[in-house]
């Protein structure tokens, strides 16, 4: 009987610590002052227990109808990242940014993608030294929880450890300093929705004809 007692105890505090470990859902949506959902905000978590972010997967910005796609690429830490041109004419691909800088110089569709290893966390802008309205951002993370907003204005992160975090959201044409804003949360073993406004400034024109 004893034995029966403590066996079962014992499986209730496993239970018990497993659901304390392991929070469910944090469900982002992100608006502007007007209340327009926002897309592309990268939303990232960091909360203790959580382990680094590791690669998998293709990671890719193509060059097609002379942009750059998508427009803002999240990547872990120690991605590597392929640049296929599919236009018609030949890009010269660079970034002056302090967290990579690099220069693939001018190459065309029939050439092989060039690829650049991302090593370190933060902000990485693109460029073309041919086409100055092709922009778009990089964003290397280092936390295994980030994630982009889709045309909603939301993101929906999975498995989080429970306690106290911060949820960092960014945008390049975001109104605040390094385009970030911080939120404190605190995750549990239900869902939790966050809502987060920002002060977006006028993005500029992508689909400049050349």
């Amino acid at each position: 009987m004893f034995a029966r007692l403590a066996f079962a105890i014992c499986l209730l505090s496993s239970v018990a610590l497993a659901g304390a470990s392991h929070a469910a859902d944090l469900n982002v949506t992100v608006r502007d002052k007007a209340g327009k959902p926002v897309r592309d905000v990268v939303v990232t978590v960091d909360v203790a227990g959580a382990g680094p972010a590791r690669p998998g997967g293709t990671y890719q910005v193509v060059q097609q109808q002379m942009k750059f796609d998508p427009f803002i690429l999240v990547v872990p830490v120690g991605a590597e990242v392929s640049f296929p041109n599919k236009d018609v004419v030949r890009h010269h691909v660079y970034s002056f940014s302090p967290t990579k800088a690099f220069e693939l110089k001018l190459y065309g569709r029939e050439q092989a993608p060039r690829t650049v290893k991302f090593d370190k966390a933060g902000v990485v802008a693109l460029g073309c030294n041919i086409h100055d309205s092709m922009v778009s951002f990089i964003k290397v993370v280092a936390t295994p929880f980030a994630g982009k907003t889709d045309a909603n204005g939301q993101v929906r992160l999975r498995g989080l450890p429970a306690g106290a975090a911060t949820v960092k959201v960014w945008h390049p044409y975001q109104r605040a300093v390094a385009n970030e804003i911080a939120r404190p949360v605190t995750l549990g073993v239900q869902e939790v929705a966050l809502a987060v406004g920002v002060d977006m400034r006028p993005a500029p024109d992508r689909d400049r004809a050349y």
